[in-house]
């Protein structure tokens, strides 16, 4: 009996021999991810829903990120209105019944009731630290600036402040296995820049609050993903992650500059996600298919076949020809 979709992407996150190597990738459904609120317009998760199960039934990905635009923020008036580490402090846990636990659960339920048999589901999650930056009004850059400023004035406010969503989150996680019926969770994090910029900092500040979400998610399943994100160009030294426990690692092999070969090895051989550059500029998105069946094949004769998955280093352009992505799938079944 064939595998299904799902087997195939379990076995291939437990370096198992699979008869292809499985692929997926995924974009953004609103133009503003990044600030969309669905507790504000209940309209933007309906859209959001509706565009995910159309990617899901006309393409049928061998596994799905769920995309979780307009649920990137903590629901804390605390934390929204905080401008000092003292603020940020005030910050309370969420009750059990919080519409942001309780609406991001039905939501992944709609999707899985329909194809959590068939396929692999991976409900996105950010870390403290990078909601808090979403959180912030301004760009990313400054809301970084914002982050590691509040850190410089009171670091002990702010890790008392990531310890409680940290907490949150790692309830979220461990909640979308059991009741929503994902497969695992995709964790996004990735290193600060700026004040503080050493490993120091992060392991005392962001890593606690990381490690724990990771617990509760590897608690409820044993297939979670670990993503080090390099949005927009962002540099992450990842040998920092090398002690975090889950099953499956995916970086920017791009802006990193380390193919999936390598980056392996930092991780002890675990399982891989990932190398395909996500810019318009890349292969991916603007080469023929001659090219992106030949990177492809590149990746796969450096990488090998057993405990990869092949993806993209992070979302992809939302207009991207979803046929793209299918060349990737038949030549992944040819190499």
């Amino acid at each position: 009996m064939a595998e299904s979709k799902k087997e195939l992407v379990l076995n291939a996150m437990d370096k198992k021999p699979v008869p292809r190597v499985p692929s997926g990738f995924w974009f953004h459904f609103l133009d503003d991810a990044l600030h969309a609120d669905a507790f504000a317009e209940p309209k933007l998760n309906a859209r959001v829903l509706e565009s995910e199960l159309r990617y899901i039934d006309g393409f049928r990905p061998d596994f799905v990120k769920i995309m979780t635009d307009g649920f990137f923020a903590y629901r804390s008036p605390a934390v929204r209105k905080a401008r000092t580490a003292a603020e940020l402090a005030r910050v309370r846990p969420l009750a059990e019944d919080d519409p942001w636990f309780e609406r991001q659960i039905a939501y992944a339920k709609e999707i899985t009731k329909r194809h959590g048999d068939e396929v692999a589901t991976f409900y996105n999650l950010f870390c403290a630290g990078t909601t808090l930056k979403f959180m912030y009004p301004g760009a990313l850059t400054e809301a970084e600036d914002f982050l590691l400023g509040l850190i410089h004035e009171d670091k002990e406010a702010v890790k008392a402040a990531f310890a409680v969503i940290s907490a949150d989150l790692a309830t979220l996680a461990r909640r979308l296995v059991k009741e929503a019926g994902v497969t695992g969770i995709y964790f996004s994090l990735q290193n600060h820049r700026g004040f503080g910029h050493d490993r120091s900092v992060y392991d005392e500040v962001f890593a606690p609050g990381e490690k724990e979400i990771l617990r509760a998610a590897n608690e409820a399943s044993d297939y979670n993903i670990l993503h080090i994100c390099g949005y927009e160009g962002h540099h992450n030294k990842i040998d920092w992650y090398a002690d975090y426990d889950v099953k499956t690692i995916n970086w920017a092999v791009g802006v990193e500059g380390v193919p999936l070969e390598e980056g392996r090895k930092v991780f002890g051989g675990r399982a891989a996600l990932g190398g395909f550059g996500n810019l318009p500029s890349d292969v991916l998105y603007s080469g023929s298919r001659a090219e992106v069946e030949a990177e492809t094949r590149r990746i796969l004769e450096k990488a090998g076949r057993t405990g990869i998955l092949l993806g993209a280093d992070c979302t992809v352009p939302n207009d991207i020809d979803w046929q793209r992505l299918d060349w990737v799938r038949a030549a992944a079944a040819e190499a």
